[in-house]
């Protein structure tokens, strides 16, 4: 077997890794559910490329990305639900359809106006999805109302941001961000009192309140807070490593130094940065 740049490669590798006879006992003897969590890994680490502008890295992880869509694609085609053909033709009708003002006739030429079509699209969808759900004795979706489509296997803080936007669509939504630092401010209170009381149940509760509102505000002044945390992330990574760094080059480690000792490395760290921006 032969690597090669045409997909239907991939998917002869899969078919024959999956095959019962002589295929990988690993591969053999996965799930839907087993698979699910590497699926969410490799998409995290798609982002995580991204983030760093790796190129090289961003082209190895999108095929291990592509690896789980063929990995799912080929358990669902061994129990006669669909193939993976099946998901190409699904998404490439989807895409043309939900985009009239590129490949058919349509009054579209602003972002915004393609968002507004875009919804509406999704809306009819939506009904078509039902009928021909109806149609196959399927039930109908678990979730219903104005918030149902929003997935509740979101990343929590993805799944918050969603669920706002969904609500601000019905108006159900703050005029600007001011009242909400003021809400933050309230959750911080009503966190403190919690602490204060040491119930541990109470602070989890106030605590997903107050990042509940820290997501509100980060969509009301045009910032995606999931990206925001990464940036934070990395950010931490970074001093922490400089931190580290520096312990190591003065004959110092991590568990001997003190917190003040590593309080001031961080400082550094960060008066590196302000210097070189």
């Amino acid at each position: 077997m032969q690597s090669s740049k045409d997909i239907t490669r991939l998917l002869d590798i899969m078919e024959a890794l999956r095959k019962p006879e002589t295929g990988c006992p690993w591969d053999i003897v996965q799930t839907f559910e087993t698979i699910k969590p590497y699926t969410l890994e490799e998409a995290y680490e798609v982002a995580d490329a991204i983030e760093r502008a790796d190129m090289d890295d961003l082209c190895d992880e999108l095929g291990d990305l592509l690896l789980q869509v063929v990995f799912h694609a080929r358990m669902a085609e061994e129990a006669g639900d669909f193939s993976f053909g099946d998901v190409v033709d699904a998404i490439t009708r989807k895409m043309i359809r939900r985009h009239p003002h590129v490949f058919a006739r349509s009054d579209a030429d602003t972002p915004q106006a393609v968002k507004l079509q875009w919804d509406e699209i999704k809306q009819a969808e939506k009904t078509e999805r039902r009928e021909r759900r109806a149609k196959r004795g399927l039930p109908e979706d678990a979730d219903k109302g104005h918030l149902g489509s929003v997935q509740r296997s979101f990343p929590a803080l993805v799944e918050a941001l969603k669920l706002q936007e969904r609500a601000a669509k019905v108006g159900f939504d703050w005029s600007s961000p001011e009242p909400i630092l003021d809400k933050i401010e309230e959750e911080i209170a009503e966190l403190r009192e919690a602490l204060a009381s040491n119930d541990k149940a109470k602070v989890a509760d106030e605590l997903g309140d107050l990042i509940f509102a820290i997501v509100n505000i980060g969509r009301h002044v045009g910032t995606d807070p999931e990206m925001a945390l990464r940036g934070t992330n990395t950010k931490f990574r970074r001093r922490f490593s400089h931190i580290e760094t520096e312990l190591n080059a003065n004959g110092e480690n991590l568990e001997e130094a003190t917190l003040e000792r590593m309080e001031d490395l961080w400082q550094a760290a960060k008066a590196i940065e302000r210097r070189l921006k």
